[in-house]
């Protein structure tokens, strides 16, 4: 396959790699770089670090996980938005789909995988992304097509807002009210 082709005639494309885990941002980086030997391969291990990159360099895909220490990649993601960078955002992450894809894709993301995708699903997200398309697994697709028919008989955790969802997350991971409040930067009675 000609990288050219799919990347607006670009030769040599630019990936940013966004995992805490040094041992997946290695695979991802082999991975990718077999497919596209002459890319450019950036790795960001925090928000923060995504954030400075984004606006330093113009990547042409960002590999993004959701658990990151700071701001987590939703956040991320609806920052880079606020901040209008359009660079398309692939999110690979440990959650299930039916837990994040959804939220994530109407936060702006460009595709959403699993990290127990193989290497070849991998590489065809983000060549799909690389073209300005978007990407999502058959079981997303057949789950967003079904839920099409259906009236909201959604359970309640896909229909609260983000920042409901990320409060019950901290809850959920047992963090005590105060600790949550810390952590969102709110008051405890808010």
């Amino acid at each position: 396959m000609v990288i050219a082709a799919d990347n607006g005639g670009k030769k040599n494309i630019k990936i940013l790699i966004a995992d805490d885990h040094s041992v997946v941002r290695q695979g991802l980086k082999n991975i990718i770089q077999e497919e596209f030997p002459e890319a450019a391969v950036d790795e960001a291990i925090t928000g923060n670090e995504v954030l400075e990159k984004t606006r330093a360099t113009e990547f042409d895909v960002i590999v993004l996980d959701i658990s990151m220490p700071g701001q987590n990649g939703l956040e991320i993601l609806k920052q880079l938005r606020a901040e209008s960078i359009k660079t398309p955002v692939l999110i690979l992450s440990m959650h299930s789909e039916d837990q994040y894809a959804i939220r994530m894709l109407k936060a702006g993301a460009s595709g959403y995988l699993t990290k127990d995708t193989a290497s070849e699903e991998l590489i065809e997200a983000i060549k799909r992304v690389l073209m300005g398309r978007k990407y999502i697994t058959e079981t997303l697709a057949e789950q967003l097509a079904t839920d099409i028919d259906k009236p909201s008989d959604k359970p309640l955790h896909q229909i609260i807002t983000d920042r409901e969802f990320q409060v019950l997350c901290l809850i959920a991971s047992g963090k005590t009210v105060s600790d949550i409040a810390t952590e969102l930067c709110l008051s405890v009675p808010t």
